[in-house]
């Protein structure tokens, strides 16, 4: 109410967006009338949507309280990006939200609980993108006086003084027991989110110099050398920077820093992506082979299936092979084939030594000399090992794996177009 009324005053051109829950029932479905009428009084435009809130949480497997607000922001940045028409509303330039001092101490205080880091330490942000919240100056008894004092209607939300919910236990519960020996533990809160904010700029930019320094991206993969991760310090939280954006929670960390010294082919999952160790690498990889645009080739696999085709593999006897002229087929020296190979999609600045030549190629070139179409080239795809190009799959082997007369053992690898 607060916000509204300011934004009125200044001579804003806004909207009001009202998020129904439906979880208070009739109260619900006061609270819709209430802001609407507001709307109404100001004469601007008024926006309304109704949610099933209790369904989707269940069928998302999450709490009431996140999924309120995964489908409010949803909402609002649909309203945000609606282009302007007869029958839309205007283009909205901004989300403005009514955050206060007080939620961002009980924001900062339950990121501290979960274990989030510097980066939930620093409070709610006056300002994410198209999100502005202007009254997190504000502490919610200066707001309510100046409801008082503007003579301004306002409804309260009876769940509030409930416990049922994180936020409601912190702000009901917690805080005002902290105030009976720290009376003054809110602004105390106030000013160390202040200084927590300015150290995490600085935090945030030393987090991304290390970040520059390690991960190389190849598609949806991230390659890291793990040679080099682990004379970063402090490796741990460099490591917590890297995997939470990829769906891994902190407890992982220990998981994630254990694989530098584990051996080929151990992963850590989350629900989204893999963290792989392959030989001098950590890979982070999505879980989804339709997604993934590498795959590991563990020792003993004998077919491996890709998005595109299907591979074979078998050992034979150098002496029993014939090798035919084909572009279906890799035969390489099983002497110098280690285990894990990666399948994956080619990338810019990939080169390998074609068979027959002692100079290296760029891939882009040696498509260009095979007139490969664009369409062509966004298909190709690579068997490497410790960084080496095997095969460019369905067109030549690496010279440097060749079968040679000196070859007792040959690794056959079949490709079955799907």
């Amino acid at each position: 109410m607060v916000l509204c009324h300011l934004c009125k005053e200044a001579g804003y051109d806004f909207s009001i967006a009202h998020c129904n829950f439906q979880l208070r029932g009739n109260d619900s479905d006061r609270d819709e009338k209430f802001v609407h009428g507001l709307a109404q009084k100001y004469g601007v435009e008024f926006f309304v949507k109704r949610f099933d809130t209790r369904a989707v949480a269940r069928q998302q497997k999450k709490s009431i309280e996140e999924t309120a607000r995964h489908l409010r922001y949803e909402w609002f940045y649909s309203l945000l990006n609606t282009e302007k028409s007869d029958v839309q509303p205007a283009v909205h330039n901004y989300i403005l939200t009514a955050h206060h001092a007080d939620d961002n101490i009980e924001t900062v205080m339950m990121n501290f609980f979960r274990g989030t880091g510097i980066r939930g330490l620093k409070g709610i942000e006056p300002k994410n993108g198209k999100i502005i919240r202007p009254l997190l100056f504000a502490w919610k008894k200066e707001l309510e006086e100046f409801l008082q004092a503007n003579n301004l209607s306002f409804v309260d939300d009876y769940t509030n003084k409930e416990i049922d919910y994180t936020r409601n236990y912190f702000r009901n519960e917690l805080i005002p027991s902290v105030e009976k020996i720290f009376p003054v533990v809110k602004q105390n809160l106030s000013d160390t989110i202040q200084r927590l904010g300015e150290a995490a700029a600085l935090y945030r930019q030393a987090v991304e110099t290390q970040k520059k320094k390690l991960l190389q991206f190849a598609g949806n993969e991230v390659y890291i050398p793990v040679l080099k991760l682990k004379k970063v310090v402090p490796v741990n939280t460099i490591v917590y920077e890297i995997i939470t954006e990829y769906g891994f929670s902190p407890h992982q960390v220990k998981d994630v820093v254990n694989l530098l010294d584990s051996e080929t082919g151990k992963f850590v999952q989350s629900s989204t992506h893999r963290i792989i160790k392959s030989r001098n690498w950590i890979i982070i990889s999505p879980n989804e082979a339709d997604k993934a645009e590498i795959i590991l080739i563990e020792e003993g696999h004998t077919s491996v299936q890709c998005p595109m085709f299907n591979i074979q593999l078998s050992f034979h006897p150098a002496s029993s092979m014939r090798l035919p002229a084909a572009n279906d087929a890799a035969f390489l020296d099983a002497k110098y084939i280690r285990f894990p190979l990666i399948l994956r999609k080619w990338k810019q600045g990939d080169y390998f030594y074609p068979l027959g030549m002692r100079k290296k190629k760029k891939l882009s070139r040696f498509f260009i000399d095979n007139k490969l179409s664009k369409t062509e080239k966004e298909k190709v795809w690579v068997l490497e090992m410790d960084k080496k190009i095997l095969w460019v799959i369905g067109y030549r082997i690496d010279d440097r794996f060749k079968v040679t007369d000196d070859t007792t053992r040959v690794l056959k690898i079949k490709l079955i177009r799907s």
